[in-house]
């Protein structure tokens, strides 16, 4: 017997979980399973816990919901737009597929909404595989003073992995593709940001330029089309990016364990 969560149900505890799953299950047209309602629950209550929760000013859950229009309700702040997905790329488990050239969302987040030396960006990539190309996951127009995360060009074993925050400077870390994980960037100061891939968390030199004003974008921007799934975005302020990462990671394993 597979069990459900029930409208109105006080199980979940969280009055932003329940919002939510509500708006998931009315564009889904129909209910979500227990686990997953709790799964998502569970993350906005750690979250607060860790003292995240209010620095996440835009985000979606890609992950979870029945249908394509479900998934693409935002969790916190705006709804993105949808240039060019169908229902065909959505999995509830592993996220929704980019084609590498011609579908994005745009996550109506402007660059600049956040203070300057008070930003974050993160991308949970579900099994990345591209080892050949340049690919962005989630940013800002490639002009200026960008935010993003970006995949460059792989040596055939490890990919390079880039991020920036309000700068022309970016860091960078590699780690071994084919495996799934969060990349996140963050900046909490005028000189410095982080960048966290695959639970290892590096900072660099960087310094704080005012934001260019271009709405960030998720699977891409100006020709660098990411082809493989995302399952979670977040925009906001400065955070904790290792308690964001384990937040998101438990989060899609609940996920996956809670669909038949």
């Amino acid at each position: 017997m597979t069990l459900r969560w029930v409208p109105g149900w006080n199980g979940l505890t969280e009055p932003e979980a329940v919002s939510y799953v509500a708006a998931v299950e009315a564009a889904d047209g129909e209910p979500l399973e227990f686990g997953v309602a709790k799964a998502i629950n569970d993350f906005v209550l750690g979250c607060k816990n860790d003292g995240i929760w209010d620095a996440i000013k835009a985000s979606c859950i890609l992950a979870g919901a029945r249908t394509l229009d479900g998934a693409l309700v935002p969790l916190v702040g705006t709804a993105p737009t949808n240039y060019n997905f169908v229902a065909g790329d959505y999995n509830r488990e592993t996220g929704l597929v980019g084609d590498g050239s011609t579908k994005y969302l745009d996550s109506n987040r402007n660059n600049n909404a956040d203070p300057q030396d008070s930003k974050h960006i993160s991308a949970y990539s579900v099994n990345i595989q591209d080892t050949n190309n340049v690919r962005l996951l989630a940013g800002s127009e490639a002009s200026g003073a960008i935010t993003g995360v970006s995949q460059l060009v792989a040596n055939g074993v490890s990919d390079i992995f880039v991020g920036r925050v309000n700068s022309s400077q970016p860091i960078s870390t590699s780690a071994i593709y084919g495996q799934s994980f969060l990349m996140a960037t963050n900046r909490s100061s005028s000189s410095t940001i982080e960048l966290l891939v695959n639970g290892t968390l590096t900072t660099g030199a960087s310094t704080s330029e005012v934001p260019n004003n271009s709405n960030i974008r998720l699977f891409g921007f100006s020709g660098l089309y990411f082809n493989d799934r995302l399952a979670f975005y977040s925009i906001g302020e400065s955070l904790d990016l290792a308690a964001l990462d384990t937040r998101v990671s438990d989060l899609i394993t609940a996920i996956g364990a809670a669909i038949p």
